[in-house]
């Protein structure tokens, strides 16, 4: 059986399994804090608003994303979101109604966002730790530790549980047991950005980012890479210059294209059987993008929100009324593009149009971590904890 017959197949039952929505959305592995913007950020100004932001209700989850604002972004599977703090504290609340179903301690620091499929949410630690958590109760199912602190999403598919620590190694994991089935280990530059790519996981293989400035493409059966290439290629005289990390999430569409960013690189499409390049814009970014028809909507590094043609990497428009404002990865909801920002503002933009709709804030403390999205509500957790509903109205 060829490389391309077996992803092919791998892209299908994935497809089959989950809405291309589910597939777009992950984890952003980049960082930002309210005190770290290093361009004087853009003032935020008037604008026509057609769209409201309702809150439906509002919890505090623990004591939030710490002093490091680990990445700690929440997940929703059914009518259930489930949402952490750094210092171990695990929470499930009702979508609706923000009832909380229960809450644990695990005691240990969590670092990574959080991953909920099949009745399990599946999180890690600082200090390498992967943890399998019950959905209706909050018991644990299995803990196991993988080589390093890991701030990626752990991956799922039907199998296994893929994981990206910040060494540069990737372990797959047993889902059911926690049991290590392989590591693939990479080469690491001296200087990285701090977070690394969440894979895409499919059954047969696993697209991985990594901070070298490659993609490569893991055989799930035994981690062995079927392929790999050059996304961004180091250049520049400083350690900062040569940064290269893919610390976004590869997408993949319907029909087998991989999309990809990279820090000081390209936005690159390419066929997802064999990485033959079908376009590629040039375009710096550390953030996940998100697919959503035949738009492929990407947030710069300087904080400009772009929406480029899937099928040629054409730019259909930019908006740089955010600019430097360190925006969240995006995320949709209902015809609008929803962003976060470093001083605690969520934003609406329309997504054929490309202009603000709608605003309001949650907290000060910022918001660092994507939102998730439900159709037309809106889940999104401040930097202080704040994990607050929102419902999205023309």
């Amino acid at each position: 059986m060829t490389i391309s017959t077996v992803i092919n197949r791998g892209i299908s039952k994935q497809l089959a399994r989950v809405s291309v929505g589910a597939l777009t959305l992950a984890l952003l592995a980049g960082c930002a804090s309210k005190v770290d913007p290093a361009f004087t950020p853009k003032e935020l100004r008037s604008f026509d608003e057609t769209s409201s932001l309702n809150t439906q209700w509002k919890r505090t989850v623990g004591d939030g994303l710490g002093h490091a604002r680990y990445p700690i972004a929440p997940s929703r599977e059914g009518d259930t979101v489930f949402a952490a703090d750094v210092e171990g504290v695990v929470m499930a609340m009702n979508a609706n109604s923000g009832d909380v179903e229960w809450e644990i301690d695990l005691n240990t620091t969590i670092s990574s966002a959080l991953t909920a499929i099949a009745g399990q949410v599946y999180l890690a630690t600082g200090n390498g730790e992967v943890i399998a958590l019950d959905q209706n109760d909050g018991s644990e199912s299995w803990r196991s530790r993988v080589s390093s602190e890991v701030l990626a999403a752990p991956q799922a598919n039907q199998q296994l549980l893929v994981v990206q620590s910040v060494d540069g190694r990737v372990t797959a994991l047993d889902r059911a047991t926690g049991e290590e089935r392989w590591v693939y280990t990479s080469s690491q530059p001296s200087l990285t950005l701090r977070g690394t790519g969440t894979p895409m996981v499919i059954d047969p293989v696993s697209f991985v980012g990594l901070a070298n400035g490659r993609l490569a493409t893991l055989d799930n059966r035994s981690g062995q890479p079927l392929w790999d290439m050059q996304i961004a290629t180091p250049q520049g005289r400083s350690e900062v210059e040569r940064l290269v990390d893919l610390s976004g999430q590869p997408i993949i569409s319907p029909d087998g294209r991989l999309f990809v960013t990279s820090y000081n690189g390209r936005v690159v499409a390419l066929e997802a059987t064999q990485g033959d390049l079908l376009w590629e814009a040039n375009l710096s970014s550390r953030h996940t993008p998100i697919l959503v028809g035949d738009l492929l909507f990407v947030v710069t590094d300087n904080s400009q929100v772009v929406a480029l043609d899937a099928n040629s990497g054409r730019e259909i428009w930019r908006n740089d009324d955010l600019q430097d404002r360190w925006l969240t990865a995006p995320a949709f909801a209902d015809g609008r593009l929803v962003v976060g920002d470093f001083d605690g503002y969520l934003h609406l933009i329309d997504a054929r149009e490309g202009n603000i709709v709608g605003r309001t804030r949650v907290h000060s403390s910022g918001i660092t971590v994507r939102p998730v999205t439900e159709g037309s509500t809106i889940h999104v957790q401040a930097n202080n904890g704040r994990l607050e509903t929102l419902e999205v109205t023309p």
